[in-house]
């Protein structure tokens, strides 16, 4: 199963949809819905992408349907972080991360490695080169994981 899409916030939504889109080998672009937003769509070009809105933006549960409203800036870290397969490799992520001034570093998480990279030294992707996707995708299997965590493979439902 595929993921879609994801939103993000960030204090320049143009600048970090910008490096996505590079990163994903795509194309950014404003996001008209809604004020000040950015998307990044990726080089497959088939609905890939990552929605990047402003950190004075927040999505609400409207009547109908979702409503953007406008808040204080809000910089707190979080826990939700996303991982992103990359057509760069793993030295021009790195390079292209830190041009903007922001912390990236090669990580190994056990059944992968990545490129952590702290958008704007606030929001966390783990970005993944070719060779980084193909681990990911032989070593993320959940039979993998309930092996690596002696865990049962089947799941409670």
């Amino acid at each position: 199963m595929p993921l879609f899409h994801v939103s993000i916030s960030a204090d320049d939504p143009q600048t970090v949809a910008i490096f996505l889109a590079n990163a994903m080998g795509g194309k950014a672009m404003p996001f008209p819905p809604f004020p000040d937003c950015w998307i990044a769509f990726a080089q497959e070009d088939d609905g890939t992408a990552v929605e990047v809105y402003p950190t004075t933006h927040v999505l609400k549960a409207g009547p109908e349907q979702l409503s953007c409203e406008m808040t204080e800036r809000n910089r707190s870290s979080t826990f939700v972080h996303v991982a992103l397969g990359s057509v760069l490799g793993q030295s021009d992520i790195l390079q292209a991360a830190k041009a903007n001034g922001w912390t990236a570093r090669t990580c190994d998480r056990g059944p992968f490695s990545c490129v952590e990279v702290w958008l704007e030294n606030r929001l966390l992707v783990e970005m993944l080169d070719a060779r980084m996707q193909i681990d990911y995708r032989n070593g993320m299997t959940a039979s993998n994981w309930a092996a690596m965590f002696g865990l049962s493979a089947t799941v409670e439902t």
